[in-house]
């Protein structure tokens, strides 16, 4: 699924920074990822490289089976459309439209109509658990049921792959919760591939491998064992009021 080689970037200046130094790492289908350093050590970088949002300064990239290192800034954005998602630590998302409406609009911008891409993007949102949220304005919303209208949004595309960069970053622990079970629900039921960068070691354990970052370089790998995964699944980031595991992406589906 992805594929990367001796990937380099070096932003210009009068003194160059070195971000990316030769990283090479391979990503199965289906397979949910974890990137993690020290802040500066160059793994935002990374992701933004991978997800077609920065350019490397050099080095190979092959994602869905295209290689994306030469591909021109149109071909790009139309790539970005089809076959990936993003969900970002502030949301992106746009507060004069309710929640199903932002989560729609990369099928819009893909031409499907309007009959259809309500019906998928309904979907999706039960999917998430937000059945009940959909004509909810964005202030109307807590910030884990944000950023699972950011993660309907990714992912209506049936995008190949989900990057999420620092996705809990701005959520108390009960909705951490939820967006992380939330995250290796769509990977277990939907073989999901998916990016995300993490500084909180204790969310790399809802993934399936780790990819330590240091100083620019690919400095380590760790596995998640499954026991590891399922403690972990049913200890971590639960309060006295959080939802059960069950409820978070069906409960609402069955309503």
């Amino acid at each position: 699924m992805i594929s990367v080689t001796n990937l380099v970037k070096v932003y210009e200046g009068h003194v160059p920074v070195n971000a990316l130094k030769s990283v090479s790492f391979e990503v199965r289908a289906g397979e949910f990822l974890s990137i993690m350093g020290p802040s500066g050590s160059g793994k935002s970088t990374l992701l933004h490289q991978l997800a077609l949002l920065d350019t490397p300064t050099s080095g190979r990239i092959v994602l869905n089976e295209t290689d994306v290192s030469g591909l021109s800034d149109k071909m790009k954005t139309d790539f970005r459309l089809r076959y990936l998602g993003y969900v970002f630590q502030e949301y992106a998302l746009i507060p004069e439209l309710d929640a199903l409406e932002n989560a729609f609009l990369p099928l819009m911008l893909l031409g499907f109509k309007r009959r259809e891409y309500l019906r998928i993007t309904r979907e999706m949102m039960i999917r998430v658990g937000l059945a009940d949220r959909l004509h909810h304005l964005i202030s109307q919303l807590s910030g884990g049921e944000q950023q699972r209208v950011a993660i309907a949004r990714a992912l209506v595309n049936k995008s190949r792959i989900l990057f999420a960069d620092e996705p809990c970053a701005n959520l108390d622990t009960e909705n951490k919760g939820i967006v992380l079970r939330l995250l290796r629900k769509l990977c277990d039921e939907l073989g999901q591939t998916i990016l995300m960068v993490t500084h909180e070691p204790e969310q790399r354990e809802f993934t399936d491998r780790v990819l330590y970052i240091r100083d620019g370089r690919l400095e380590k790998e760790e596995l998640i064992s499954d026991e590891v995964r399922a403690n972990t699944l049913h200890h971590s980031y639960h309060t006295d009021i959080s939802e059960p595991v069950e409820e978070i992406s069906g409960g609402q589906a069955t309503a």
